[in-house]
């Protein structure tokens, strides 16, 4: 008798067991199992007979609850841009640090999956092991990681994410592709990777887990948009790919995708998005970045701010370029005016991060010789608009460091700012700003980090990233 009962307490136990594994809600999974029943009062009191079929019956997960989260905890971020090549190589780290350790800077920005393509350190990824995507410019990741820690630097792992010239001609199902089927280029002649791809997606989120694996506290994507160079027009898209999803709509699945595998694993997520898209329009339309929706998603929200990359009258400054104070401020001002549209009681919205600009744009026409004074004004023009976070791009990884606060010259003038906010009305005025270039200028000037970034100032010490 005792064994009839047991055989059907086995197969209700399998029953119910099925259920629990089941994938709900669009992919997610049960919990990992765990032992119950094993070794309690009541298993002892049973036959040795009871006991077995007990053991064999219940899965090893029946009564462990949903393991929590990993805890996130936010840093306050003022951080530089490094190249791997400059991140792999100790003597330039070695500098850099030093200079972070007697400044206010507590971040840095380092590629894993640069502008071409390539993965910058050793990598346990299968599809990057696949496509050997490594090109090793960081060769001892552990210790650089382990560096950067001891002097308590914040670290985030840019990721170029569908400007990739090397994944299309490893797996050309994953290119933009013209009518013929041949592989869209930009003006350089470099591949895009198509966003409507999903396994292009997973390819993404990977990297980013063992860029966190390695020590990385957060991921940040770039490149997370369409090209707009010229040609483009002539892409065509898969009805099976795109179902009905505009430009915009699937950059933001994107960013909701991902930010939902990565926060799991414990690991912020940010993106870096194109000035000109702040307040909508044709140019968040063409590259596929809709500012409010992307900030729904994601931890920390970088709008390139670069005044360089701002064409003549924008925000009704004459040259952008020679007024970086009013040029970041009046940015700024737009990006609180449209987030503004898009809170909602309760809803979750990402911190604001702009890139600001550490490089002199010699190839405009009217511009100026940026130093430890522009770098500054920009700075401040950042909290004047009521943000406290930001990082400097120079292509070359070369920084104005006397721009800088040390540590506790910062510590005091965040108490200053603290209070001078706090003295202010609750609710300030809305200020109209002109709008920004179209995008489609912009696209002709060289391409980077940002996503907007300035040429290289120069050659090597970039190691092949732009």
């Amino acid at each position: 008798m005792i064994r009839k009962i047991g055989i059907a307490v086995l197969c209700l136990l399998m029953l119910g067991g099925c259920r629990r594994y089941e994938r709900i809600d669009g992919g997610a999974t049960a919990p990992a199992p765990v032992v119950v029943g094993r070794n309690s009062d009541e298993a002892e009191a049973e036959t040795e007979e009871k006991v077995e079929l007990t053991t064999a019956a219940v899965p090893e997960t029946e009564t462990e609850t949903e393991a929590p989260e990993p805890e996130r905890i936010p840093v306050k971020v003022k951080g530089v841009y490094l190249s791997a090549y400059v991140a792999g190589t100790a003597s330039m780290m070695d500098e850099i640090i030093q200079h972070i350790d007697e400044t206010e800077v507590n971040a840095v920005v380092i590629d894993v999956k640069d502008d071409n393509g390539r993965i910058t350190f050793a990598m346990d990824s299968p599809m990057v092991s696949e496509i050997g995507a490594v090109e090793a410019f960081i060769p001892d990741i552990d210790g650089l990681m382990k560096k950067l820690k001891d002097h308590g630097i914040y670290t985030i792992a840019r990721v170029v994410a569908f400007r990739d010239p090397y994944l299309p001609e490893q797996k050309p199902e994953l290119a933009l592709k013209l009518a013929d089927g041949s592989i869209y280029r930009d003006n350089k002649g470099l591949a895009w990777v198509n966003p409507y791809k999903q396994e292009a997606w997973d390819y993404l989120v990977e990297v980013g887990i063992e860029a966190h694996k390695a020590g990385f506290d957060e991921v940040q994507f770039d490149y997370i948009r369409f090209s707009t160079e010229r040609g483009i027009g002539d892409v065509v898209y898969d009805e099976a790919d795109t179902q009905g999803r505009s430009r915009t709509e699937i950059i933001s699945q994107f960013v909701e995708y991902a930010y939902e595998k990565l926060a799991a694993e414990g690991v912020y997520v940010a993106a870096d998005v194109f000035g000109a898209i702040i307040g909508g329009g044709v140019d968040s339309d063409n590259v596929g970045q809709s500012y409010g929706d992307m900030a729904a998603s994601l931890d920390y929200i970088c709008p390139m701010i670069y005044p360089s990359h701002y064409g003549d009258g924008n925000f009704g400054i004459d040259h952008p370029d020679t007024q970086p104070y009013d040029t970041i401020l009046a940015a700024l001002q737009g990006s609180k005016e449209d987030l503004r549209r898009y809170q909602a009681e309760g809803a979750h919205q990402a911190v604001v991060r702009p890139w600001l600009q550490d490089f002199t744009a010699s190839y405009l026409e009217h511009y100026i010789e940026y130093g430890d004074e522009q770098v500054r004004q920009q700075i401040q023009a950042v909290y004047d608009a009521g943000y406290d976070e930001w990082l400097l791009w120079s292509a070359a990884c070369r920084y104005h460091w006397d721009a800088l606060l040390t540590p506790e010259e910062a510590e005091e003038e965040a108490r200053q700012i603290a209070a001078s906010r706090a003295a202010q009305p609750e609710t300030e005025p809305e200020t109209e700003t002109e709008p920004a270039a179209e995008i489609e200028s912009a696209a002709e000037t060289p391409a980077g980090s940002g996503d907007a970034q300035a040429p290289a100032e120069s050659g090597a010490e970039t190691g092949g990233t732009q």
